[in-house]
């Protein structure tokens, strides 16, 4: 793997006259990508080569979306979002009014976004702290819940040819008590990769991400770095989330006329620090993924993608896979068909730059004859998604709505041990919850206010849980941890298998920008759990305190 990197690296810097300056990314933040989203549908016939089913965005791009924004902005609201956006990409941008009025020490916050800046010709580079500090409560466990995480993001460019991104930042939490239950069943921390515990029932643990990127030519750049990615246009990703921690990886994107192909090549660990029992060196397995868009449209985009999940002796990558433009299904037969080979579609259309339909279709395996028998075959592992966005809904300015629905069958995603299903370091690579379900989501984002935004989450899921008897657990499909070979039926498998278990997860939340990228947040989550076993159910009642600068909500949604 890494002598194919080095290769393609090689090529990259042998490109070098061919280059155009390349932009870094658009840290994915939901509230942020919210903005982006709204001024998509509203704008985005202005903006076709903005493809928004593979995220993060590029700087420029956004940059050029909040430019079209801000000649057609019609509240203060808007106004805000598009200033925000023009300031946070101050360097893609002529539009933006960042200069500070009173810079701290001369040198520090000479423009509203960043501690310390630089550029000249040559050379950009930001520098700002991170913080999150975060306190609530929750009826189902004793003592203050809380989140404290120090850091530093830096990002640049160099020559106008290169790209630089890094983050790190250093962790101790105390969670509410659903979320500690499921990291006693993974061994795994939701988002982290490796951490230990801290005090009595907190957790320490480090995040980093960091890339470089490059434009080999004026259409294709080339990518190399440690961090997540998002699949899709729903608030969920049935083809792969940004839910699992950052992993190593390799992207190519080349964007020309009507078309945007993505190539990703990752290195995934299969488990984690604690469940292999302390410091060893993890297993590893790798992914390749690729998709195609095309605007069919100015407000219609399509896309098919696939991806395979795959391990050989001693770490070796499949040099097979490398090939950017195959089948991937082909070469998956070809070495013996051992590996986790599937396909999707997804699209997106906006209708009258006020609604945005979109949706997903996974095919992990797919036999036709099955799927009309309705015999229930535990290989019909297919997932499916639907949704709207309404902006600016019932004429109200800045009330935009969200709705969708995930169905996922029982099995997918699982495959025969955990070198080829479909995770990393315990961590599902798609819904965090696995398969076996059914959900309806429902969201409301109202900003009255320019500095302060109201949102409502509503997450209905019916699910499976597995059961335990007699200290074995019977595979009913939905953790996608366990091996298809343990499950409980051939045939007769459905939705809701297992412990059918209903869960309600509300949650509201108030967040208020003081300044740029510095937010305040009030939460506050109820969780109704209802399962057929009633030691299952849980009503969890939980209140948080937040103050965040440079750095998303930590989000726990399973």
């Amino acid at each position: 793997m890494m002598r194919s990197i080095y290769c393609a690296l090689t090529i990259a810097l042998l490109s070098g006259f061919a280059a155009q300056a390349q932009d870094v990314y658009v840290p994915y933040n939901r509230d942020v990508y919210h903005w982006i989203d709204r001024y998509q549908i509203k704008y985005g016939d202005q903006l076709p080569a903005l493809h928004t089913a593979v995220r993060p965005f590029g700087r420029q791009q956004v940059a050029e979306l909040a430019e079209i924004s801000a000649r057609n902005a019609r509240t203060s609201a808007d106004e805000f979002n598009t200033q925000y956006l023009l300031n946070d990409n101050w360097n893609y941008t002529n539009q933006d009014n960042n200069q500070s009025d009173r810079p701290v020490l001369k040198y520090l916050y000479q423009n509203k976004t960043d501690l310390y800046h630089y550029e000249s010709n040559d050379f950009t580079l930001r520098v700002n702290p991170v913080l999150h500090l975060e306190f609530g409560h929750d009826n189902q466990s004793d003592g203050v819940r809380y989140v404290n995480t120090r850091g530093v993001q830096l990002e640049g460019s160099i020559d106008g040819r290169f790209g630089f991104y890094t983050f790190i930042g250093e962790n101790q939490a105390r969670f509410p008590s659903y979320v500690n239950d499921r990291i006693a069943r993974d061994e795994a921390v939701p988002h982290e990769g490796f951490w230990k515990r801290f005090k009595e029932d907190g957790y320490d643990f480090l995040t980093a991400r960091g890339y470089l990127n490059y434009a080999l030519s004026k259409h294709v750049e080339i990518q190399l770095g440690h961090d997540r990615h998002f699949i899709g246009d729903g608030y969920r990703s049935l083809a792969y989330s940004d839910y699992a921690p950052p992993a190593f990886f390799l992207k190519l994107n080349t964007q020309v006329w009507k078309l945007h192909y993505m190539n990703l090549f990752q290195e995934l660990i299969s488990e984690s620090n604690r469940s292999q029992g302390g410091d060893r060196l993890l297993p590893k397995k790798y992914m390749a993924l690729h998709r195609l868009g095309l605007n069919v449209t100015d407000n219609l985009n399509i896309g098919v993608f696939e991806q395979v999940v795959f391990a050989r002796e001693k770490g070796r990558f499949e040099l097979q896979y490398l090939n950017p433009i195959i089948f991937y299904r082909a070469i998956e037969q070809a070495v013996g068909s051992e590996d986790n080979a599937m396909l999707g579609a997804d699209f997106r259309w906006n209708i009258y730059n006020r609604v945005q339909l979109y949706g997903q279709l996974q095919l992990d395996e797919f036999k036709l004859n099955e799927v009309k028998s309705g015999n229930g075959w535990w290989a019909n592992k297919q997932a499916g998604q639907i949704g709207a966005k309404y902006i600016d809904a019932f004429g109200l300015s800045n009330l935009d709505l969200q709705g969708e629905m995930n169905i996922i069958r029982p099995y997918t995603y699982q495959h025969r041990n955990t070198v080829t299903n479909y995770q990393h370091y315990r961590q599902p690579l798609a819904h965090p919850i696995g398969a076996n379900l059914a959900e309806f989501i429902g969201i409301v984002h109202y900003q009255p206010i320019p500095r302060l935004m109201l949102t409502g989450k509503a997450i209905a899921t019916r699910f499976g849980q597995d059961m335990v008897v007699d200290g074995d657990t019977l595979n009913y499909g939905g953790n996608v941890l366990l091996p298809y070979t343990t499950r409980v039926s051939n045939y007769g498998n459905e939705i809701g298998q297992g412990i059918t278990t209903n869960q309600l997860h509300l949650d509201l939340t108030a967040t208020y920008q003081f300044r740029h990228n510095l937010f305040v947040d009030l939460k506050g989550i109820i969780r109704k759990t209802d399962a057929q076993d009633n030691t299952l159910d849980k009503n969890t009642t939980y209140a948080t305190f937040a103050l965040r600068w440079n750095i998303p909500q930590r989000l726990h949604e399973f």
